[in-house]
């Protein structure tokens, strides 16, 4: 439901980057008395500049059963071999530790553990098991795929969850959103796409032939059209309400979440996300945005919270957007 004319925390006003038409009457009368305050300022002082308003996202966990995590240091899949791992997962677990709901064991203390048990990662690991003999509820596993430090920069992320718990499923983007409710008018179309690919994804596989198993075609008369008894639901997207008795108990040991993104500098979408993400930290460093392309570690940081805010929010962990004020030139 709406809240004073700002839309529900689900829909995340347009993922947070853009300033949309439906921000409500209690933002716009705020909008107004901040313009009549700055023209009065303005006479008085002779000031030259103007501050603009934006809007910064509340980002949380829009999973209670999912509150303590573990990151593994990153694995480097790049052509760059001074790219360091490590350092990458400090940061993106300093970026996720900042949300609300999760409480983040520090890459150093899983590096360790790893050495004092003498575990060496690789495609065989269990992660879910590893998660387990850590005593989190998800591990993160991630991947450097690309790295340029050199303006302008480019950052590859490939980082998937593991759950501890085998009976959690997949959790596909648009999950959880307000489906079927007024709200749905504003739910971003790259986002309403990113659910339209991910079911469709799943239906197709009930339409693939099973492999290694052999059978005579049957004859075009004997073909039946119709939906398999596992054919995927768009209602999956929707939480379902509680049950009375537990459910049986389904092992996965896929990953719970993945997301693949390649952050380039040169990008126009990415320097106007920089441009608002600057505006929000208050840096009274000099350079402005512009210095976080020529920073290696501010531009992965920023690629970090990107990468984690897109994820949590393409699955209904956003919350009101905050009305922010800029003074300094971010242009």
């Amino acid at each position: 439901m709406r809240r004073d004319g700002i839309v529900d925390r689900r829909v995340m006003s347009c993922l947070f980057w853009k300033q949309g038409a439906h921000r409500g009457n209690v933002i716009m009368r705020l909008q107004l008395r901040w313009l009549v305050l700055c023209i009065g300022v303005s006479l008085l002082t002779g000031c030259q500049q103007w501050p603009a308003l934006g809007y910064r996202p509340v980002i949380y966990n829009p999973f209670p059963q999912l509150h303590q995590v573990a990151v593994l240091p990153f694995f480097n899949q790049s052509n760059e071999p001074t790219v360091d791992g490590f350092v990458v997962a400090e940061i993106y677990q300093s970026e996720l530790q900042k949300i609300p709901g999760f409480k983040v064991m520090p890459v150093g203390v899983v590096e360790q553990y790893l050495l004092d048990n003498q575990l060496s990662l690789d495609s065989s690991t269990d992660f879910q098991e590893l998660a387990q003999d850590l005593g989190v509820d998800v591990l993160v596993v991630g991947s450097i795929t690309v790295y340029s430090p050199y303006n302008p920069p480019r950052l590859g992320l490939a980082i998937d969850w593991y759950a501890a718990n085998a009976s959690f499923h997949r959790i596909p983007a648009g999950y959880g959103l307000p489906w079927g409710s007024e709200e749905e008018e504003f739910i971003p179309d790259n986002l309403v796409w990113q659910a339209e690919f991910e079911l469709a994804r799943e239906q197709m596989k009930t339409q693939e032939p099973i492999v290694n198993q052999t059978a005579e075609l049957p004859a075009d008369s004997e073909m039946k059209v119709g939906f398999p008894k596992d054919w995927p639901d768009p209602k999956g997207f929707v939480p379902s309400p509680p049950l009375a008795n537990r459910p049986p108990y389904r092992p996965y040991h896929g990953p719970l979440i993945e997301q693949v993104r390649l952050y380039d500098g040169s990008d126009r979408e990415l320097i106007s996300k920089l441009q608002a993400y600057y505006n929000w930290q208050q840096d009274t460093r000099t350079g402005g945005w512009r210095s976080y392309l020529e920073r290696s570690e501010d531009f992965t940081r920023f690629c970090c919270y990107v990468h984690l805010t897109e994820m949590l929010a393409a699955r209904g962990g956003v919350g009101q957007s905050e009305l922010v004020f800029d003074t300094g030139d971010s242009r």
